[in-house]
Formats: C-alpha cells, sequence, structure tokens
C-alpha cells in the first residue's frame, strides 16, 4: 500500500521559467509592506510602548462604545477596550501615566473603582501587566537585535555549510518573509509586540529548514548532472524536493489551523503570524530562493569535493 503523496513523483513544473512572474508578486508584497509599514506604522503592543494591560470578565457582555466613553472620561488618556475571545472578556489598555509607578497604579485603580461601580462588584480581573517606557524602548531595540542577528548567524552558517552564493540567496528569501510578516501586521493594524518578534524568528528558521533542503539537493545533483543546463538542474532539484516541502508545509499548517481555532484569544495574533509565515516562506522557498540563486553565478566547479592533498612518501 502507497502512503499519501500531495505530489506526483514525476512533477516536472518549470519554476524557474516563472522567475520574472514571481519577482514582480515579490516586488507587490515587499513595496505594499514597506508602504503600509511607513505610513500606518505599527501597532505596537504595551512590550514597546510601556503602559498598562487589564484583562477582566464581566458578568453581563457590555455595550463597548459605553464603557468605553465611561473610562475614558476619567480623564487618563486614550483608553482601548477589546473583546478578548468571548464577548465578556475584555482586554483594556491604559497609556503610560506621566507621573511615573504611583500614577500608573493609581490609574489602575481607578479604572477598577469605574468596573466595579458599573458592574457592582462581579468583574473577575484576571491579569494586569505594567511596563515602564525605558523597558518598552529596550525591549524594541533588543527585538530588532535579535531578527538582525539571527540573519546575519544563518547567513554565516549557509556560508560555511555551502557557498557564499548560497548564504546570499537564503538571506534575500528570508528578508522576504520577515519584511511581508511586518507589513501584514501594518496592514492588520494587528498588535505588534514580543510574541510576534519571535513569530518572525520562528517563521526564519522554518524557511531556512526549507531552503537548506532545496539546496542540498541542488548542490548533489550539480555534482552529479555535469552537462545539464542550469535552468533545467534547477527546476529538477525544486520539484525533486517539492512533496517534502509541501508535506511538511501542510502538517505544520494543519496544527496552527487547531491552535488559532481551539488555542484561544491570548496566542490568536502569534499563530496567525506563524500560519501567513509558513505559506510565504514556502512560497520563498520554491520561486525566491533558487531562482536569485540562478543570478549569482553559481558553477559546478564551486560545489565539487576537495581532492585531499597526496601524502608525501
Amino acid at each position: 500500500m502507497r502512503g499519501l503523496r500531495l505530489v506526483p513523483e514525476e512533477t516536472k513544473i518549470n519554476f524557474i521559467d516563472k522567475r520574472v512572474l514571481a519577482f514582480i508578486v515579490s516586488f507587490i508584497i515587499l513595496s505594499g509592506s514597506i508602504i503600509t509599514t511607513v505610513k500606518d506604522g505599527l501597532n505596537f503592543g504595551i512590550d514597546f510602548t510601556g503602559g498598562t494591560v487589564i484583562e477582566v470578565r464581566t458578568p453581563e457582555v457590555p455595550d463597548l462604545g459605553l464603557l468605553r466613553q465611561e473610562l475614558n472620561g476619567l480623564e487618563l488618556g486614550a483608553i482601548s477596550i477589546q473583546e478578548f475571545g468571548q464577548p465578556d472578556d475584555l482586554l483594556i489598555r491604559l497609556p503610560e501615566q506621566g507621573g511615573g509607578p504611583e500614577e500608573q497604579k493609581a490609574a489602575i485603580e481607578s479604572v477598577r473603582g469605574a468596573l466595579d461601580a458599573k458592574f457592582e462588584g462581579q468583574v473577575d480581573y484576571r491579569r494586569t501587566e505594567f511596563v515602564g517606557p525605558q523597558v518598552g524602548k529596550e525591549l524594541k531595540r533588543q527585538g530588532m537585535y535579535a531578527v538582525l542577528f539571527s540573519l546575519f548567524g544563518i547567513l554565516a552558517y549557509v556560508w560555511f555549510r555551502f557557498e557564499w552564493q548560497f548564504g546570499v540567496a537564503a538571506i534575500i528569501a528570508l528578508a522576504h518573509d520577515a519584511i511581508a510578516t511586518v507589513g501584514l501586521f501594518a496592514l492588520t493594524q494587528l498588535e505588534f509586540n514580543l510574541s510576534t518578534v519571535a513569530a518572525i524568528l520562528m517563521i526564519a528558521g522554518y524557511s531556512i529548514n526549507d531552503t537548506v533542503v532545496v539546496f542540498d539537493r541542488l548542490r548533489e545533483n550539480l555534482r552529479k548532472y555535469k552537462k545539464m543546463p542550469l535552468a533545467e538542474l534547477f527546476n529538477l532539484s525544486v520539484n525533486q524536493m517539492l512533496a517534502r516541502t509541501l508535506m511538511t508545509s501542510v502538517t505544520t499548517l494543519l496544527a496552527l489551523v487547531a491552535l488559532y481555532v481551539f488555542g484561544g484569544e491570548v496566542i490568536r495574533d502569534f499563530v496567525y503570524a506563524l500560519i501567513f509565515g509558513i505559506v510565504i516562506g514556502t512560497y520563498s522557498s520554491v520561486f525566491i530562493a533558487s531562482p536569485v540563486l540562478l543570478y549569482m553565478n553559481i558553477r559546478r566547479s564551486d560545489v565539487e569535493p576537495k581532492e585531499p592533498e597526496p601524502q608525501e612518501a
């Protein structure tokens, strides 16, 4: 009995011939991501901006508009309220207060007092988190460093493991995935926090895994088929690994969709980023990394194993 195959064994899709179309699509995605990020910015969470998050469960489904109006009447700045999973689960965000920690604590008590008065003390306070502005700036800087250092580390590894052309092509594909993911958060205005940074790093790891597998088969075929034209050889390598790539992506997506549906609101944005990242990472491994490598002037002599030096008698 044969196992399930998402792709027939003799698949011969001409991916390299579609590289111009893929580059145009990627150019549109990246341009849109950069423009949207610059124009609208990111909806930074409390992790990066400083302030307080209060998660509560109310005894009844509230009128968010009226509740928002009442809390903003406390004159604590622009307070945001949103549903957090169930209609009676709320996430309340308070901006950073100018008087320091004591003022922030007083603001929290004011909000709690207003909620207790409205719901007759039946409010379930699930969590309260406070992040100072200096900590937020530091976390933002460290998050940026984490992404940049991970990309440079991956570049160094692929360069060492293969050749420099492979490393440059892999980094271009990874930068493509990271910029597209950031653009998604700028477009949707979902909260961008430390979990999102972790998702971007996980996307980079997943994407490079797919890319390295394709590159390994490509290097093997470069040594095996001495006279096959490079474009044909690249297509052969991608098609040989296509079933493995799609099977890995589909099984990972199944787990992520289950987490998105049943995992709750706390991790929903994180899983949302991962789902998008798996899709865009699979796309870049097939349509971006290998075609870019074709333009890097890779030669068969670059991947030939070095002959051992003769030993003196």
